[in-house]
């Protein structure tokens, strides 16, 4: 818990708003969002990088819902996309396209143009075929593309393999022996205008040092770029900061900055990062609701209405949440396993968990904010849940739950 999710006499309380009362009126599954925490954490970020001229981009994979989105926006963020819905997710929370740098290893023409008509700051290119791709587009549209290239420094990042993007043998990015030639290649094209250089390791980072590495690369590179003259406006040093699930213990926002700001002493090229889990990871929760206790011989089971259709971080990377009950109640504790009514043995929130519970009550999945709503799908034919932002004493209904209905009815029976 953090000091935006916290009880009052044995009830669990978001910001100063009752997360069972929240439970009552939106039911369940339900994401909930404090909106102090995601402010703060945005402000941290800008208190920690003031110091020099800086651009925070929020990774909108992260949480794409457009009131988090306008949020960030009206708080001055940037936005770091990896798809063409993402650009237009941002421009309709009022995101600024001047802010926007566009990532990912699959861009298609179609996402490079509706880019390039919006004129976002910078494309994160990620391959030679990339490259031509976009100075042939950029060319067709009577345009100059901004670019970066998203150097892979070959750092591990010392994270989960599924998450970890900075390794040679990774599918992101250009290799870090290959990129200087690159670099010359683009600098001729006529329709591509070399900028900046990018670098992203990998997500839910808990070290230093794998960030420090990676950035003394990225600028051994740069020198050896501005001798050839060609020189960078701005160095894109990623995200990836972690955040505290279980018994981690990541460095603070201010650490980061400062270990980062301290490689780049004396450096005069505007810096870009691009927070996602950090922002947003410990700003919400899902609240779900037992529906059965199943007592075993060798198992407990506490079957609850979210399932991995909802939070797929736990089947997909073994992911730990720490699951609280929204009223603490004075019942005996057993552990459980706490899992979904999906048809796949993967569908669990949580494994052997000890909780003092009945049919009915419902629970909070803490540190749901990131990587939650954003992979949620309808598996299963489940409509994906609804979504709630807590102002102070206030909850404010930002997406509503899908029904069943619009899931299929873009289907057509074939006589």
């Amino acid at each position: 818990m953090n000091e935006y999710f916290h009880y009052q006499q044995d009830r669990l309380y978001a910001e100063n708003a009752a997360l069972d009362d929240i439970a009552q009126r939106f039911g369940t599954p339900c994401y909930v969002y404090s909106h102090a925490a995601l402010t703060d954490g945005y402000r941290q970020f800008a208190e920690a990088f003031k110091s020099r001229e800086h651009l925070i981009c929020y990774a909108v994979k992260a949480n794409s819902n457009i009131a988090i989105l306008n949020l960030f926006a009206r708080l001055g963020a940037g936005f770091d996309i990896v798809s063409g819905g993402e650009l237009q997710r941002v421009l309709a929370a009022g995101g600024a396209a001047n802010k926007v740098v566009f990532s990912g290893v699959g861009k298609s023409e179609a996402e490079m143009r509706q880019a390039l008509e919006a004129e976002i700051l910078c494309f994160n290119v990620e391959s030679p075929s990339e490259l031509d791709r976009l100075n042939a587009v950029a060319g067709s549209m009577g345009k100059v593309a901004a670019i970066s290239l998203r150097v892979n420094p070959d750092v591990d990042a010392k994270t989960h393999p599924y998450i970890s993007t900075g390794l040679k043998q990774n599918k992101f990015g250009v290799a870090y022996t290959e990129a200087f030639e690159l670099y010359r290649k683009a600098a001729a094209m006529p329709h591509l205008r070399v900028t900046g250089m990018d670098c992203h390791i990998g997500s839910q980072l808990t070290e230093v040092s794998p960030f420090i590495a990676a950035a003394e690369k990225v600028l051994a590179l740069t020198d050896r770029l501005a001798a050839a003259g060609i020189v960078l406006e701005h160095l894109d040093l990623g995200g990836g900061l972690g955040i505290r699930y279980d018994d981690e213990t990541p460095p603070s926002i201010a650490e980061y900055a400062q270990a980062l700001l301290g490689v780049l002493q004396g450096r005069s090229e505007k810096i870009i990062v691009e927070p996602g889990r950090v922002l947003v990871g410990n700003a919400g929760v899902l609240l779900t609701r037992i529906e059965y206790l199943k007592h075993g011989e060798e198992k407990n089971f506490a079957i609850v209405d979210a399932a991995m259709n909802d939070l797929m971080r736990p089947a997909l990377y073994d992911a730990y949440h720490a699951i609280l009950p929204l009223q603490k109640r004075g019942l005996e504790k057993q552990f459980y396993e706490v899992v979904g009514p999906i048809c796949e043995t993967g569908d669990f929130i949580g494994h052997g968990r000890e909780m003092a519970v009945d049919k009915g009550d419902a629970l909070a999945v803490m540190s749901a904010g990131a990587y939650g709503m954003s992979m949620s799908s309808n598996y299963n034919t489940r409509p994906r849940a609804a979504e709630v932002m807590v102002d102070g004493a206030v909850a404010h209904l930002i997406r509503e739950r899908e029904t069943v209905r619009q899931l299929y009815a873009a289907e057509k029976i074939v006589a």
